[in-house]
């Protein structure tokens, strides 16, 4: 789990096209890779980069070890000049990406490689493996805390991950999707993000009755007091007996600074109401209130229309797994191969199926926003030498239904470039932010979206258009394998 150099961490058929490349191609010849996503999890209306650190720190450590070159000889499936050539591999090509906490839509590059055929090959299994995850998590993780409307939202999830990295891992992920803390504590240690928790049911009933385990656990922790109350009876045991602890500290001098109540099981609606009313009816109207128990962004929705008193919420399985939308899907497909002449001829992958044809050529994408409300209008996706001016009208269409059609007068948009370099001929060019740091800044970009985009059910669909130029190659290369 603490192994850095993953290079090994790939699918066999990336070594075997490896060694067909490297008997039968020029080595150096380069190629440019995009990863993508075609669907938004949970029918979703963005998703959310993430995973980006890791897959710099993968990059960085990227070189086969005697023992990796050992194994893969054990295979009998690999000549001694290709492993020998191994001894020696570097990444030595170029990578853009879509930085960390930036909302993102389906059919754009989250990354770009340009680099030798090989070299871009290899790098397939692992890009995907991190981005997918942690993006996945990230998103699901924005969605559960769009539903609580500014409500705290604890990460509880470690011990229904699939595994420990996916645990913690999937808590960096949450707190860069909004998340206020995390349960996991390795998480805390290695993110510098907080870490927060309770008590569970098995410490209350460790002793004699529920109000000694309350007085006990309010000794030891009077600045961080939530107690669990559904361990018996909640209305008629739980919460009186927090209500006695809590009334002990204030007549005792203790200052209150943050306390309140969990709720783990039940009519959260109702319990939390009623429990509120109890907690005012002593003098602790400031005193929170916290529940758990599989919630989810439905759930909490839910519970929000139906005016639970719950102003703190701790989210674990539904969010770590994101349960009801497992797997992010993201692909990674070559877009272009460089000429005799440095210049990058595009190339498409055809499908039976119109989402899965790509989209050719070296491209960049470029955020659309409208400058009066900086909310955003489409993304366009172009090819590189293409330049736009903000002072020109611009025309965006559907690449789908290209007859369908927005012009924008100039002067009324602005246009940021999303893809930043992270690799420059081998060499990490880009310095990635703290958790924290992505944490704040994929607030502001959620913010940039309309609420219609984020609402949890049938969002509004942001639009990803085609340069027309880019349009235009598209459907040569189109033609041109129709006719073959």
């Amino acid at each position: 789990m603490d192994r850095q150099n993953l290079t090994l961490l790939t699918d066999l058929y990336e070594l075997t096209m490896m060694q067909g490349y490297f008997k039968n191609k020029d080595q150096n010849e380069t190629v440019i890779f995009d990863a993508f996503f075609r669907n938004i999890p949970c029918d979703g209306g963005y998703a959310i980069s993430a995973g980006l650190e890791q897959v710099i720190q993968y990059i960085k450590e990227l070189h086969f070890e005697q023992e990796d070159i050992d194994y893969l000889a054990s295979l009998s499936i690999f000549q001694e000049d290709f492993l020998e050539y191994l001894k020696n591999f570097k990444f030595s090509g170029d990578i853009y990406a879509i930085p960390e906490g930036t909302v993102m839509f389906p059919r754009e590059p989250m990354i770009k490689v340009i680099a030798p055929i090989m070299e871009a090959q290899l790098v397939e299994t692992a890009i995907l493996n991190i981005l997918n995850h942690q993006s996945l998590i990230a998103t699901k993780a924005a969605r559960v805390c769009y539903a609580a409307r500014g409500d705290g939202i604890m990460e509880f999830g470690l011990r229904r991950a699939q595994g420990p990295d996916a645990g913690t891992y999937g808590a960096r992920a949450a707190m860069i999707g909004g998340c206020i803390g995390t349960s996991n504590v390795l998480a805390g240690q290695l993110f510098d993000v907080p870490v927060k928790g309770t008590h569970a049911h098995s410490w209350i009933m460790s002793f004699p009755d529920e109000y000694t385990a309350f007085k006990a656990y309010a000794d030891m922790y009077p600045s961080a007091c939530i107690l669990l109350v559904d361990t018996y009876d909640t209305l008629k045991s739980g919460v009186p007996n927090a209500i006695r602890v809590f009334t002990e500290m204030r007549n005792a001098g203790i200052p209150l600074t943050f306390y309140g109540i969990r709720l783990d099981s039940g009519d959260l609606a109702y319990l939390s109401k009623k429990a509120r009313k109890m907690l005012d009816s002593a003098g602790f109207p400031d005193a929170i209130i916290s529940a758990s128990n599989d919630l989810d962004e439905f759930l909490i929705d839910s519970l929000k229309v139906q005016g639970a008193a719950i102003t703190s919420w701790g989210v674990g399985t539904n969010l770590i797994t994101s349960k009801d939308n497992p797997s992010f899907g993201g692909v990674y497909k070559l877009a272009a191969i460089q000429g005799a002449d440095g210049t990058f001829i595009p190339k498409i992958k055809l499908s039976e199926n119109t989402e899965k044809v790509t989209n050719p050529g070296n491209k960049m994408i470029y955020r659309v926003y409208e400058k009066e409300s900086g909310k955003v209008k489409a993304d366009l996706i172009c090819l590189v030498e293409e330049i736009y001016k903000e002072e020109d009208d611009l025309l965006l269409f559907d690449p789908a239904e290209p007859w369908k059609k927005t012009k924008l007068k100039g002067g009324t948009y602005t246009l940021r470039p999303i893809l930043k370099q992270i690799f420059d001929k081998g060499e990490c060019c880009y310095t990635s932010p703290s958790v924290m740091e992505i944490r704040a800044y994929c607030k502001q970009e959620l913010d940039t979206l309309w609420d219609e985009t984020k609402r949890l059910v049938n969002p509004h669909k942001v639009y990803v258009d085609l340069s027309k130029k880019l349009y235009d190659t598209k459907i040569r290369l189109l033609d041109e394998m129709g006719d073959k």
